[in-house]
């Protein structure tokens, strides 16, 4: 063989091999890649399983005899404004222990509370404050300061829950604090005071039509929400003060209420709720010569076996009050928006010269709530105004007065509140508000004999004149405006096996003004400091 020939020879059987190697590799980098989309696959596979069991109730852990188990409450947990909310609030919440009995898990929730309250001007008043009552300055204990400590805003509370089949859900909530005071309530030695219903109420959700029905006590539809209209996600000040902000419009009242969602970010609802009327400016008493007619009647004291206090009037009312409320949440350039708007109808009842009297009132509103920086910063904004709606404000200013021939007139009111909640660490969520209430004057003026009777809210003839003199009671003082600037902070100093420790704190400047009358107007003011330690359990 020739030396070409033997070289030859060698070159091929060289391309052979190679020819053989860079197949092999193609295998490999086949069966590599086959096993690349396969993990692949498998991964969204769980991803998915994940999603699926965060959304079923949590699997008892251990079990007791007759269907009895411990588990965690099932779902997914809130999250951002909702999250601090539900946790500052002690609600229960997915992941909290639970005790399921035949499939129908209970779980308790609520705080241990010692809190106190430092103002400026005496007021007489425990951890929530009566704005609307801060004293002029011709109340003599308005010149002192006052101090308290309380453990009454402590709360208990119970969610039951349970599914009749995966798409309906029936649900029961119960929230107790102790900030009641019977005839026997006083500080003086036992310090001994009352449970109160805060929230009673049962639900149900059916998860195919978007359809959502609540019967008991709980917020008033009015009541802003952080996510669709849905309860224990409200957004309620963070404040420790238990009257909230003036400007926060809110109620809590027994109701039957109806909602439908629309892929879970447009939101309907109507709901049917318990009237009262708050009454204020002109009465029988005071300081000018105008006498409404002797045949009105409008609060009435409760008799004995009403199972009302028979201290504490009830108003004439034969209509409940009706709200109905749309919400969108969408998300905008990846902020997340909350959008409400809302509107009431009322009806004012009395009686005069032995004729029953009926008079319309109502409003409108609406709030934003919008993620400035996702889960750091949330702004909000939002207001109300009608005529008659007073007592859905936290300053508490009356719905309606009265006309010189004794018709209620309703008054005309503007709530406004803005805020802002800053999450600063996991640990520590710091918020600012400032809000007001408003009233327009509405009054009547008659004439006997050349004398000027003035009747109703802000008549520019009511006198001011002894409002700035420690004792007088030449002081009408009827409210034009209250405002407040309030911020403060919760710290969680604790959060492990054995539950949570948050401490708070919180000032507030709040302002009083009366309407012009004869000798100018009135003005006051109060600061107020506060101090909270909790410890929520579950």
């Amino acid at each position: 063989m020739t030396l070409g020939a033997l070289v030859a020879c060698q070159s091929a059987a060289r391309a052979d091999e190679t020819a053989d190697e860079i197949r092999a590799l193609k295998a490999q980098l086949k069966r590599l890649e086959v096993k690349v989309s396969d993990q692949a696959r498998k991964q969204k596979e769980t991803q998915v399983q994940i999603r699926d069991v965060a959304s079923r109730p949590a699997p008892p852990v251990a079990s007791g005899p007759n269907g009895v188990s411990l588990g965690a409450l099932g779902g997914s947990a809130p999250t951002g404004l909702t999250g601090v909310e539900s946790s500052i609030r002690g609600l229960p919440v997915a992941g909290s222990p639970s005790l399921y009995i035949n499939g129908v898990s209970i779980t308790p929730g609520g705080f241990l509370a010692l809190e106190g309250i430092f103002r400026d001007r005496f007021i007489g008043a425990d951890i929530a404050t009566p704005y609307q009552n801060i004293p002029y300055g011709n109340i003599r204990s308005g010149n002192a300061n006052e101090f308290r400590m309380s453990a009454r805003q402590s709360r208990a509370s119970l969610l039951v829950k349970g599914d009749v089949n995966p798409a309906t859900h029936l649900a029961g909530f119960m929230e107790l604090d102790f900030l009641g005071a019977a005839q026997t309530a006083n500080s003086n030695e036992s310090n001994s005071f009352n449970p109160r219903v805060r929230h009673l109420y049962a639900t149900v959700d059916q998860d195919d039509f978007g359809a959502h029905l609540l019967a008991g006590q709980t917020w008033s539809l009015v009541t802003m929400n952080t996510k669709g209209i849905v309860p224990r996600q409200e957004n309620i000040p963070l404040q420790i003060d238990a009257q909230y902000v003036p400007g926060f419009v809110w109620a809590r009242n027994p109701q039957i209420r109806v909602v439908k969602d629309f892929d879970q970010t447009l939101w309907a609802a109507l709901s049917v709720e318990n009237p009262q009327t708050t009454f204020g400016g002109f009465t029988t008493v005071g300081t000018t010569p105008g006498t409404l007619p002797s045949s009105l009647v409008f609060n009435q004291l409760p008799p004995g076996g009403s199972l009302f206090n028979s201290l504490n009037a009830v108003s004439l009312n034969h209509m409940p009050d009706i709200v109905g409320k749309v919400a969108w949440d969408p998300t905008i350039a990846g902020h997340n928006v909350h959008l409400e708007g809302f509107g009431i109808f009322r009806d004012f009842y009395s009686q005069v010269n032995n004729s029953n009297q009926d008079v319309a009132g109502g409003g409108a509103g609406g709030s934003i709530l919008v993620s400035l920086l996702p889960k750091q910063l949330e702004a909000q904004f939002s207001g109300m105004t009608g005529r008659g709606i007073g007592r859905y404000g936290a300053g508490q200013l009356p719905d309606v007065t009265f006309n010189a021939n004794g018709t209620i007139a309703p008054i005309q009111e503007t709530m406004l509140l803005a805020g802002l909640t800053w999450h600063a660490t996991s640990d520590l969520d710091l918020y600012a508000y400032a809000g007001e209430e408003y009233q327009n004057a509405t009054y009547t003026t008659t004439e006997s004999g050349g004398v000027l009777n003035p009747f109703g809210l802000g008549n520019p003839l009511f006198s001011n004149a002894g409002c700035s003199t420690p004792g007088s009671t030449v002081c009408n003082g009827n409210i034009h405006l209250i405002r407040q600037i309030t911020g403060g902070l919760w710290d969680k100093v604790y959060q492990g096996s054995f539950g949570q420790l948050r401490a708070g704190l919180q000032y507030s400047f709040t302002q009083k003004y009366s309407f012009q009358g004869v000798g100018g107007g009135a003005k006051t003011q109060e600061n107020m400091g506060l101090f909270s330690l909790r410890y929520y359990p579950f």
